[in-house]
């Protein structure tokens, strides 16, 4: 209820003040369980699909941004919180589990999720290799995916800015891509590697991004 509140309150206003461009909107399902996979440019990547897309998307969000001190933190964490975001502990195998566990009761419900497969924010615009927990999770969800490509948002909220800043932002939103063929096979890496690889390939289709065939940090994993 406090989600719906928020976005018909902050919808309204961010989308007349900020004139997002949104295209593809029609292919996303209505109902039953979709997680979108979203490029990653910015924390504000977060906000922008939720305040676009009709129904309730839950995210991922690190820990740190709850609970923050200083203002800008309480605000960021406050809103994260109103959306529905998840908190995860970087780092910490357990609690990426309990996380991961904690979006596929979302999907079990019927619900949608929305995750960043690249992991965290690119460094320099360019579209980074996705990690295959996008693909364990729509099979384990029995899932639709949508691939979803923002750009602007690094102008919206650039690194270290304090607050938003007045800049258009986009968000195309690309055909449902159903891997119900690879049932049953969450437990082979070659499979999750090929969903995953089919998922940034789409993404990168409608983004233009630049691909880069490798993850962002050492402690990637080997998949």
């Amino acid at each position: 209820m406090f989600y719906m509140l928020t976005k018909r309150v902050i919808g309204p206003v961010a989308r007349a003040v900020y004139r997002p461009e949104v295209s593809g909107a029609e292919q996303v399902p209505a109902e039953g369980p979709v997680i979108f996979a979203v490029n990653h440019l910015s924390v504000a990547d977060s906000f922008v699909v939720p305040l676009v897309v009709p129904r309730p998307v839950a995210f991922l969000a690190k820990a740190e941004y709850f609970g923050g001190r200083g203002l800008k933190a309480r605000l960021v964490g406050a809103a994260f919180g109103a959306l529905g975001a998840i908190p995860v502990q970087r780092g910490r195998g357990r609690a990426a589990r309990e996380a991961l566990e904690a979006a596929e009761r979302v999907l079990a419900e019927g619900g949608a999720f929305g995750i960043h497969p690249e992991g965290t924010r690119s460094p320099d615009g360019r579209l980074y290799r996705g990690r295959t927990g996008v693909a364990r999770l729509a099979l384990s969800g029995r899932a639709t995916v949508v691939p979803v490509a923002l750009s602007g948002t690094d102008r919206l909220l650039p690194k270290g800015a304090r607050f938003p800043r007045l800049t258009r932002v986009s968000v195309r939103f690309g055909e449902p891509l159903d891997f119900s063929r690879y049932q049953g096979m969450e437990a082979s890496l070659p499979v999750l590697r090929s969903i995953t690889d089919e998922i940034m390939y789409a993404i990168s289709e409608l983004s233009d991004q630049e691909y880069v065939d490798r993850y962002q940090s050492p402690s990637a994993e080997a998949a």
